[in-house]
This record gives C-alpha cells, sequence and structure tokens, in this order.
C-alpha cells in the first residue's frame, strides 16, 4: 500500500464500507460533499441565530415596558415626605443649581458645535454676531480663570486619591504576608485549659435591642445555648423597645429560658436616652456586674455559635494588657439581593483585611459593637460607654487604646447576622456609620495630642485611622467623580486623565473583592454602587464635622428575621411560642390571658404599608451625569462618556429605589 493512503476499517461491514483513499493532497468525494453543504449549513445557522435573536425582541420589550411602568408607577406615588428633609439639605439644592447650569450649558454647546464655531482659533474682532461674541468671551474666561482653579482642585483630590490607593494596597500586601506566613492570633495552651474546667472566668452576656421583633427570639436562644458554665455567666437582655406588647413577649422569651436553668436578667429602661451606649451603660451599672471580669456583646440579629465564649476568652490569659477581642461578621443574607451582594463585598474586605492586618501589626482597630469580648476593667479604666456620638462602639475602642489597652482580632470565629436588604435601611445606616466617625474626631483630637502613646500611634490614629479612612475617602470619591468630573467636560481645559477614572479605580475594585472571591461577577457594578454611595457618605461626613442637624440621629437598623436552614430548625420551636397562648396562659395565668387579648388587638390595628421611595438627590445626580455624558460626545472623549454614562444609569436605579429589597 501506499505511504500516502489511509485506511479505515470497522467490525460491522454488513453497515460501512471500507474506504480507501490513495491520495490525502487530492480533494475527495466526502471533501467536495462538505465544500457544496458548508453555504447551507452556514445559512441555517444564520437563520436559526437571527430567529433566536428576533425571539428576544418581545421580551426585552416587555421587560422596558415593565420597568419604564413600575418606574412612572413609583414617581406617581412619590411623596415629597418619603424623603426626610435632612437628607436633602443644602447639598440637594447645590446639585440642583449644578443640574440647571450644566443642562443650559449643554444646550449652549450643542449649537455652537452645529454652527461650527471653533471660536479659539478665530482672531476676535473678526466675530460679527454678538452672539459668537459671548461665546468666545466665555471660552476665554474660563481658560483664563476657571480651568486653573479647577485643575488645582482636581491635582489635590487625585493626590488624595493616590494616598488612599497606597494605603488600601499596604493593607491587601499586609494580609497576603498573614496568610502566605499563616500568621493569626494564638492562644496560650499552658495558660488555659477549657477541657479539664481550669479556666472559666465570669462572664457577662449583653444583648441590647430596641423594638427588635423579628430576631429577639433567635438571638435569645443562641445567647442562653452557649457552652460556658451556667454559674458562671449571666446573661443580660437590655432591652429599649417602646412597645409594651414586644416587651412582655420578650420578657416570656427570657422566663423560658430561665426556666431551664439559665441565668439571664431582663431589663428594661424607662428613661430610654443616649440609645445603645445609654442602654449599655445602664446596665453596667448594675452591682452584680462587678463580679465578673468580662463582658461579651450581641445586637439582636446576631447568632453566635455555641463554642464562641472558648474560642475568644481563652485570648485574655496570659495578655493582661489585652481588653478586646473581636469576631468575624458573616451574613445569613448575602445572595438575598444585589445590595446584599454589595455589601457582602465591603465588609469581607473590612474584617478579612483591614481588622486583621491592624489588630496583628498595631493591636488597634474600631470595636465593631458588637460579636466582641471586652475586659471590663478595660471598660472601666477608659471611662465607660459614653453617650456623646453615635458611634459609641468606636469611641470606647479608641479611649482603650489611648489608655494603653491592646486589642485581638480573630478571623476564625465568625457570628452570623443580617445585612440590611432595602437601600432605605443602608442608607440610614451608612449616614450614622460616617457621621459618627467626625463627630468622635473633634472630641477626641485634643485627647489623641495629650496622650501618653507613641507618636507613631498618634499618627497612625489621626491621620490613617480618622483623616484618611474616615474624611479623605468619602470626600475625594464624591468631590472627584460626581462634582469634577462633570465639570471637567464643561470646561475640557481641565481634563481628568483616563487612569484616574478607569484603572486605578478598577485595581482597587479587584484589592477590594479578593477577600470575597465569588463577588468577581459583581466586580463593575460594585464599582459604581461605591461611588454612587458617596454622596450620602460625603454629606454624613460633612454633618458629623460641622455638628449638623442629622448628625446625631440614631435609626435602629431594620431586621427581615432571616436565618440559615439549621438555625430556622434550632428556633422554630422557641419562635412559635412567642405568639402561643397555652404558653403564656400557663405562665402568667389571668395576666398572660390579658397579654393576649392585647395581643390580638395589636395585630389588628392596621400598619401602614411598606413601599419603596424615591431619593431626589440621587436622581439629581444621575441627570447632571447623564448631562455631562451627552457633552462628552461633543468632544469624543470614549472613557468619559462610558463611565459618566453607566454611572449616571446607576444613580438613577438607586434614585428610583430599584436596588434591594423591592415591594410590591
Amino acid at each position: 500500500m501506499a505511504p500516502s493512503s489511509v485506511v479505515v476499517t470497522t467490525e460491522n461491514p454488513k453497515s460501512i464500507s471500507l474506504v480507501e483513499v490513495n491520495d490525502l493532497n487530492s480533494p475527495s468525494a466526502f471533501r467536495d460533499k462538505n465544500k457544496a453543504a458548508n453555504p447551507k449549513r452556514f445559512t441555517k445557522v444564520l437563520l436559526l441565530k437571527a430567529q433566536r435573536t428576533l425571539g428576544c425582541i418581545p421580551w426585552l420589550a416587555n421587560s422596558l415596558f415593565t420597568t419604564f411602568a413600575s418606574v412612572k408607577k413609583r414617581i406617581a406615588l412619590s411623596d415629597e415626605r418619603d424623603e426626610e428633609p435632612k437628607y436633602r439639605g443644602k447639598l440637594y439644592r447645590f446639585i440642583r443649581v449644578f443640574l440647571a447650569i450644566s443642562v443650559v450649558a449643554l444646550f449652549i454647546e450643542i449649537f455652537a458645535y452645529f454652527n461650527q464655531w471653533h471660536l479659539n482659533l478665530v482672531n476676535p474682532w473678526e466675530v460679527q454676531s454678538l452672539l459668537q461674541w459671548t461665546y468666545m468671551a466665555w471660552i476665554s474666561f474660563r481658560a483664563d480663570y476657571i480651568a486653573p482653579t479647577l485643575a488645582t482642585l482636581t491635582t489635590f483630590c487625585i493626590v488624595l486619591f493616590l494616598i488612599q490607593s497606597v494605603d488600601r494596597l499596604v493593607l491587601c500586601l499586609g494580609c497576603f504576608w498573614m496568610k502566605f506566613r499563616k500568621i493569626k492570633p494564638i492562644i496560650n495552651k499552658d495558660a488555659c485549659d477549657l477541657e479539664d474546667g481550669s479556666y472559666f472566668p465570669m462572664v457577662l452576656v449583653q444583648i441590647p435591642m430596641c423594638n427588635e421583633k423579628e430576631v429577639f427570639a433567635q438571638s435569645i436562644g443562641a445567647v442562653c445555648q452557649l457552652d460556658w458554665p451556667k454559674d458562671r455567666m449571666l446573661v443580660q437582655v437590655l432591652d429599649d423597645s417602646d412597645d409594651e406588647i414586644l416587651q412582655q413577649m420578650i420578657r416570656n422569651e427570657c422566663l423560658s429560658w430561665k426556666e431551664k436553668g439559665v441565668n439571664i436578667i431582663y431589663r428594661h429602661r424607662f428613661i430610654r436616652t443616649g440609645y445603645k451606649a445609654g442602654n449599655l451603660k445602664s446596665a453596667m451599672a448594675c452591682d452584680y456586674v462587678q463580679d465578673y471580669e468580662f463582658v461579651a456583646i450581641f445586637d439582636a440579629d446576631f447568632t453566635p455559635n455555641p463554642d464562641f465564649l472558648k474560642l475568644t476568652v481563652p485570648h485574655f490569659k496570659g495578655k493582661p494588657d489585652v481588653g478586646l477581642v473581636q469576631a468575624r461578621w458573616t451574613f445569613v443574607n448575602k445572595d438575598e439581593n444585589l445590595l446584599t451582594r454589595l455589601q457582602n463585598i465591603n465588609l469581607c474586605f473590612h474584617f478579612e483585611v483591614e481588622q486583621q492586618v491592624n489588630g496583628h501589626y498595631l493591636n488597634f482597630f474600631g470595636f465593631n459593637g458588637t460579636a466582641g469580648v471586652w475586659r471590663i476593667k478595660a471598660l472601666e479604666e477608659s471611662g465607660g460607654w459614653l453617650e456623646r456620638t453615635t458611634v459609641e462602639d468606636m469611641d470606647i475602642a479608641v479611649r482603650a487604646h489611648l489608655c494603653g489597652w491592646k486589642f485581638i482580632y480573630v478571623n476564625d470565629v465568625r457570628v452570623l447576622c443580617e445585612l440590611p436588604e432595602s437601600y432605605e435601611a443602608y442608607k440610614k445606616q451608612q449616614h450614622r456609620w460616617h457621621s459618627g466617625p467626625m463627630q468622635l474626631f473633634r472630641l477626641c483630637l485634643p485627647s489623641i495630642l495629650t496622650s501618653k502613646i507613641s507618636a507613631w500611634k498618634k499618627a497612625n490614629m489621626i491621620f490613617l485611622f480618622f483623616l484618611l479612612r474616615k474624611l479623605i475617602l468619602p470626600f475625594y470619591s464624591f468631590t472627584l467623580f460626581c462634582i469634577i468630573l462633570p465639570l471637567t467636560m464643561f470646561i475640557p481645559e481641565a481634563e481628568l486623565p483616563p487612569w484616574v477614572i478607569c484603572y486605578v479605580p478598577i485595581v482597587m475594585s479587584i484589592l477590594n473583592i479578593l477577600p470575597a472571591p465569588k463577588s468577581f461577577p459583581f466586580l463593575m457594578p460594585y464599582l459604581l454602587f461605591e461611588n454612587t454611595m458617596s454622596v450620602t457618605k460625603f454629606n454624613a461626613m460633612v454633618s458629623g464635622l460641622f455638628q449638623l442637624g442629622s448628625a446625631y440621629e440614631w435609626v435602629v437598623t431594620k431586621k427581615t428575621g432571616r436565618s440559615s436552614e439549621s438555625d430556622l430548625l434550632a428556633f422554630a420551636e422557641r419562635e412559635s411560642k412567642n405568639m402561643n397562648e397555652e404558653k403564656i396562659s400557663r405562665r402568667l395565668s389571668e395576666s398572660g390571658l390579658e397579654l393576649l387579648g392585647k395581643i390580638k388587638e395589636h395585630e389588628e390595628v392596621p400598619k401602614k404599608k411598606k413601599a419603596n421611595k424615591i431619593y431626589r438627590k440621587e436622581l439629581a445626580l444621575a441627570f447632571l451625569l447623564l448631562t455631562a455624558a451627552a457633552r462628552s460626545l461633543l468632544s469624543a472623549q470614549g472613557i468619559h462618556f462610558y463611565y459618566l454614562l453607566f454611572q449616571g444609569l446607576t444613580f438613577l436605579i438607586v434614585g428610583l429605589d430599584l436596588i434591594g429589597e423591592q415591594v410590591s
């Protein structure tokens, strides 16, 4: 057989015959047939794809129609009272004026563009029309006076942006080094041995709550099941609820656990001042607190695992200078909607990188307010809980650090909790979280400067902890991307370079998303949403720094009562008892029947319907950025146009409350 021949044989010669190809280089019958069939197949594929594409058009049209109908209905049903005036104020008026000027400028630029007025290249004496002369005078004025000032402000913001980016990069490198070297807080095994019961100090566990109807039962149940000797632990349920029915329900829950042998106390304040700080301060004033060495704090939506105390309290043994052990949060509803997914990215970076690196290298970080254990002596020496700000957790952490106490962060100990699912709840939470630090900075700055800690620690607390991460970050995010960038579209002499708009922010977003690798598909939504939230954070920062009206507002973050499947199985029976007639009547006899009647009356009262809102500040910024995007088309600025377009659409989505929980 010739070397170029190929013989194909089969095991079933009855159905398939033997084929011999004598020359592979010559066209065969099969190749001729394939060539003849290929154009037909190609045409069929094109037709099939066209059919599928046409099939998607009705679906897209229906989706767009439904979306626009929802938006139209939401705007029609909106009320000026929906959004509190304190969330608009002077900043909202400034944005509206900026938007109006931008719209007028856009029409002028469009008119000049289509009339081909390249007046910057024309001699002023050759201009005949008064309108042309006015436009040329404006170009000359903006180039000589406005552009230099704007360029200076732009350079200042870019410098701040780069400093913050370097800080973020250093934190990530520190976290990578800890992972590479497997650096973790270590418990001194020789100092304590929980297995033989040699180290079980007295622990006080506090659950502060206020109108937490959805979550109080699972939180109390989880704390009461902590694996710690009953005679060495006391649970304080600190209820600030103003609903008498809810108070009785929480009291009943405490009584049911007390009957099971748990050492638990229900406390309710009649004078509810100081919010959470006032609640904790009142509880720590009890005489029996002096018998306890440590206090663990859990908010009402936190459900610790039974081994929480065994994994955290031993870190204090043999380390008399340790005042706080902080655990990590995990979220049961992180995949509930787009808003919770984006929050999860931020908080994963906060715990995995910021808290872990600062805890290891500096022995200092901001207390997260819950899922932590304090040495009571550290609280007392630091002045206890103060009601002067809305961030009492950060306040006590700063004062404890100034007194020389060290903090330990344990990333492996995790406590389940909830994320706010609606944009309204998230916005109010972020306003408190960003106004409080500025209040605290004003109050603590003299104490920091006069404290006995090292100069390096003072510099870290002032420049990194407060100024860079709490003030500069929201300032440049809002100023650079929401004000300066659209302004440069109308003043092209002060253009922002593309790497500031696109490349560096994407790299920083990738670093932020590394602790949550499953969230990589949400990289661009995360980047756009963070810039959208900058307006809320900037407004909160300014109100806290200058002590404006909304700076001292405390709004309890609304909970939904979601829990994991295992938690639901564990707490289902207990939660069902809250409204159980037999349980109430058996425990409280006649008073229980009276309570049952009140509960039924309470259920019959019609509740105010919950609805999504519209946020005018975000909507105004949306139209401002979209106006600037239209102006960028005249200058053929590709990256600037796409950024302004998508950022404007993101503001529009958020302003219409289309992100997060949707109420039909």
